[in-house]
């Protein structure tokens, strides 16, 4: 049967236009009973049980399938996840709505719908003919889809009913919506609320705790004073925007200070791309990355960013405090510090996830609601409701947001999961990555399927387009322990005398082809990540560490970039090829290294190795001649008990020459491909820039510097590595590091982007005018893509839609970016959680360290020895506080007597603080210089679990 709609669409050129929708209703499609004689099995996919063996519940004890609206499945999704829950109908009509309303939950409702175990089917009641319903005349959308919820309720009732006589099987409505309820209780169909047919189930009193709260009235503190003043509809903010009234943005939430946040400006302005928030009033129950509408204060208004840390302790419920605390930040500021200040007026979107975290337990006995404190110190605490408290003290949990009312200090919130014992390893990794929202669910089948079958081997066809290359003496050199090798190197004198230098990729692009799942699930991923102790691979196992991985002594595929230089690595020829290669030898940077300063050994491959490393010095000074910078970040290594895998020592890691020499080579054939794939494709190549710091964020660094009588020059990258070769004092060997360190934190994020969407190609710290990533494609996606492009400008494979469609390339860069900034936090929260282990098993530990920052309150403080970053505080809870003098200009600060600057020695005693499982810690104090007073153990330290600080370990 065929319905159409017809209707008016005015056109750009003011024309009008009449279109017609056919929508075809048919008579075939299965109920998802599998017992039902009505519908032949005409079922598809996971269907429900015919007899649903469902926790009993005291409103239906009768056997029943359960048929949700849009608004339960979008609100209570945590429960419709529940194992306890199976046997649901989700018609097409909500189907269609949530994926309008939200994509992840829309992807959470989809990955139920195909867990066979779950037995949720997929009720198509748009094309059934008895269960589609036209929008009757003055009726609004959302009434009609009410209503054809109704009538497939209705219709499956009495359906299920013919499957025999004594059936007692029943379709139950699930609505929060009272009309709604109303109306299908008037029309006979069973309907209860989503809260009253939970707690019916007697069997599962947990599933209550994962019910969303929603009306926000009944969750309202009962003492109800208004806190906050009320969010603009989103209309008046869609006006002031376009107006220029409000300013829409990204909101930002501080690590260091609960009562600050920025709010970073959409669109290309640069005035006012950043505006300060202070004080809880102005924050206006923004959650960290929300997109906000922001109202300028009056510049007599604005304030300057404070330089007191400050952690929402407690349970606080009196804003009175609050306010005293606020009023403690503005202290007097030199009018150049101050910034651009505002208030959040209204919410355009809510960027909420679910927060990993502690339970506070409340003090008052027998309470059902409780504090929940987020592992991340950017998102407030949560109030939730559970009966379980005892049960989840002590152990990690997943909460989520229902809802911040005006008159409520935090946001109320449900619990979601338990994830285990705080402290354990699988628990604190698991949390770590679903903090960094790192993908680390095991490949599915679907992805699984597009792998080569085993046992693979090079075929005739994968040598179409292919050189081989399986005579050169070809080598890799990697960290010890790496599995997914992906370069190799060979070097070789030609007849000219010249020198041919390759470096082989592993052609990773071969097995993974455009638009497969595999394709798919890669591109998601974005980037291997890499913890202390585990590696969350971006491609399946398969090809990571065996058929992509480029071993020793196997034929491997590879993507090779040939260049033949003279012997002052002057590049004369440059080539790139699909190709089959042999390695020669699989070798760690330790072991190349041997090999090049061995007087014995002169066999082909430390030839070729001693060849490179000649011409990677080289090229190494022409890189620094033309301003490339040479930065330092404390990297650090751990050493692993075999059996218990806990950290039994810490290390900064070693860099050797090998290291630089792979190095050089790697920016050398990226650098090559960038100018390739740019000439071929000018709209739509992928490349990587880094942009060049405002003069603002070098502040700091010629401040330090000035301190110590040396003078850092900032105007040029030249300039500034310049200054910083010269910045040495004989009597003080490590300031340099210092300063370099220092550097590294003044810097910009280097980013993927696409070249018709940018005029700004160049490579700050490299010194180069274009780059890209060729060189990792095994741990990279933004890798995969180039190759495809390199491949299609040399003739070596064909073109896809995508590959030259600027902005899906532009989209693929801005999930790639956020993956990698994950990726590089996750890792860091890895390193922090492992020192923290290694000082549980070392006790008190002291160290010297060297100040990095000086606080208003505290200074932040470098350990050299284990690469290891932390506060000192001065200010202690329920002691006197000491006097404190903080000096921003020099910058220095004052303690009684004591004046500290940064790179100052001090010497600090390292201990592992338990007290607060919230946030286990480093803690740090001052042992030397002595201040009365002063030296007793303080209580925070920045090395916590979800503190990005250090780069991270491959």
């Amino acid at each position: 049967m065929l319905k159409s709609k017809t209707f008016l669409k005015k056109t750009r050129a003011g024309g009008v236009m009449k279109i017609v929708r056919e929508h075809y209703l048919r008579d075939d499609i299965g109920c998802g009973a599998p017992g039902c004689m009505a519908c032949g099995g005409a079922h598809e996919g996971p269907v429900l049980e015919s007899q649903p063996q469902d926790p009993a519940s005291s409103l239906c004890p009768w056997p029943h399938y359960l048929m949700p609206d849009t608004n339960v499945l979008l609100h209570q999704i945590d429960v419709l996840e529940d194992p306890a829950i199976r046997n649901v109908i989700v018609l097409q009509t909500v189907l269609q709505e949530v994926r309008n309303r939200s994509a992840p939950v829309y992807k959470r409702i989809r990955d139920v719908t195909n867990n066979q175990e779950k037995h949720f089917y997929t009720f198509t009641n748009e094309h059934h003919r008895e269960t589609y319903v036209e929008q009757k005349q003055g009726e609004n959308a959302n009434d009609r889809n009410d209503r054809a919820i109704r009538v497939a309720a209705k219709w499956y009732n009495e359906h299920l009913k013919k499957m025999s006589a004594e059936n007692q099987l029943q379709v139950i409505f699930i609505t929060n919506d009272r009309k709604n309820k109303e109306k299908a209780v008037e029309e006979g169909i069973p309907a209860f609320t989503c809260e009253e047919y939970v707690k019916s189930l007697t069997a599962n009193p947990e599933l209550i705790d994962r019910l969303a709260c929603l009306s926000e009235e009944g969750n309202e503190i009962e003492s109800g004073k208004i806190i906050f003043s009320e969010h603009l509809p989103l209309s008046k903010l869609q006006q002031g925007i376009k107006s220029g009234t409000y300013l829409q943005g990204t909101f930002r939430a501080s690590r260091e200070n609960y009562l600050e946040a920025t709010v970073w400006i959409h669109g290309d302005t640069e005035e006012n791309k950043e505006i300060l928030l202070q004080g809880l009033k102005h924050l206006n129950r923004a959650i960290h990355e929300d997109i906000v509408a922001v109202e300028l204060l009056s510049k007599s208004q604005w304030v300057a960013p404070s330089s007191v840390v400050l952690h929402d302790e407690g349970q606080n419920e009196d804003v009175e405090k609050e306010e005293e605390r606020e009023r403690m930040l503005k202290a007097a500021v030199n009018e150049k510090m101050l910034k651009p200040t505002g208030r959040v007026v209204g919410i355009i979107k809510r960027n909420w996830r679910p927060y990993c975290g502690m339970l506070s337990k409340s003090d008052i006995k027998e309470s059902r609601r409780h504090l929940f404190t987020p592992a991340d110190r950017r998102i407030p605490r949560i109030r939730i409701e559970t009966r379980q408290a005892s049960t989840l003290e002590g152990r990690r949990i997943i909460v989520a947001i229902d809802g911040w009312p005006r008159n409520s200090r935090y946001p109320n919130g449900h619990f979601v999961k338990n994830l285990g014992e705080v402290g354990e390893k699988e628990t604190e990794t698991e949390v770590l990555l679903l903090e960094h929202d790192v993908p680390h669910q095991p490949f599915s089948q679907a992805v699984l399927s597009f792998l080569p079958k085993m046992p693979w081997s090079i075929t005739e066809k994968d040598m179409k387009n292919r050189e081989d290359l399986r005579h050169l003496c070809v080598c890799s050199v990697d960290p010890p322990g790496c599995t997914d090798i992906d370069d190799a190197l060979h070097c070789r004198e030609l007849e000219n005398g010249n020198l041919e230098v390759g470096v082989h990729i592993a052609d990773v692009s071969h097995f993974i082809r455009p638009g497969n799942a595999l394709d798919q699930e890669s591109a998601r991923r974005g980037t291997t990540v890499y913890l202390c102790e585990k590696r969350i691979d971006m491609v399946p196992e398969l090809l990571s560490s065996n058929l992509c991985s480029l071993r020793c002594n196997v034929d491997r595929l590879a993507f090779s970039c040939i260049w033949e230089m003279n012997h002052s690595a002057e590049i004369l020829k440059t080539r790139f090829t699909k190709s089959v290669i042999n390695s020669r030898a699989s070798l760690t940077y330790a072991e190349a290294q041997m090999k090049i300063d061995s007087a014995t050994m002169n066999d082909a491959i430390t030839t070729s190795l001693r060849r490179l490393n000649k011409l990677a010095k080289i090229l190494k000074k022409g890189r620094i001649e033309k301003g490339a910078l040479t930065l330092s970040s404390p990297e650090v290594r751990f050493h692993m008990d075999s059996e218990t895998h806990d950290p039994i020592d810490l290390q900064t890691k070693e860099l050797r020459e090998t290291n630089s020499m792979v190095e050089e080579f790697m920016l050398l054939a990226n650098i090559s491909v960038a100018k390739k794939i740019h000439e071929e494709f000018s709209e739509h190549a992928l490349l990587r820039k880094h942009p060049a710091p405002p003069p603002s964020n070098y502040e700091i660094l010629v401040k330090a510097a000035k301190s110590k009588n040396l003078e850092i020059k900032t105007d040029t990258a030249k300039s500034l590595a310049e200054s910083l070769d010269r910045a040495e004092s004989p009597t003080f060997p490590y300031l340099n590091t210092l300063l370099r360190i220092l550097a590294t934190r003044c810097m910009m994020q280097a980013v993927y982007f696409c070249s018709g969407m940018d005029n700004d190609f160049h490579h700050y710290g490299l010194a180069s005018p274009i780059y890209t990533h060729f060189t990792s494609p095994i741990r990279r996606y933004a890798d995969i893509i180039v190759h495809r492009l390199l491949a299609v400008a040399i003739g070596a494979d064909c073109t896809y839609p995508d590959l030259t469609d600027k902005h899906k390339l532009a989209d693929i860069c801005k999930n790639l970016n956020f993956r990698h900034k994950m990726a590089q936090y996750a890792q860091r929260a890895s390193v922090a959680f492992h020192t923290q282990l290694f000082f549980k098993s070392k006790g008190i530990v002291s160290e010297e360290a060297y100040i990095l920052f000086v606080r208003k309150n505290a200074i932040v403080v470098l350990i050299p020895k284990y690469g290891l970053e932390g506060t000192v505080f001065f200010e202690e809870k329920d002691r006197p506080k000491p006097r404190l003098i903080y000096d921003d200009e020099v910058p220095s600060l004052k303690i009684e007597d004591t004046v500290f600057h940064i790179f100052d020695k001090v010497k600090v005693k390292i201990m592992l603080d338990s007290s607060n499982l919230q946030h286990q810690k480093i803690r740090m104090s001052l042992i030397e210089p002595q201040i009365p007073g002063i030296g007793i153990p303080t209580d925070i330290s920045n090395t916590d679990l979800d503190e990005p600080e250090r780069k991270p370990l491959r």
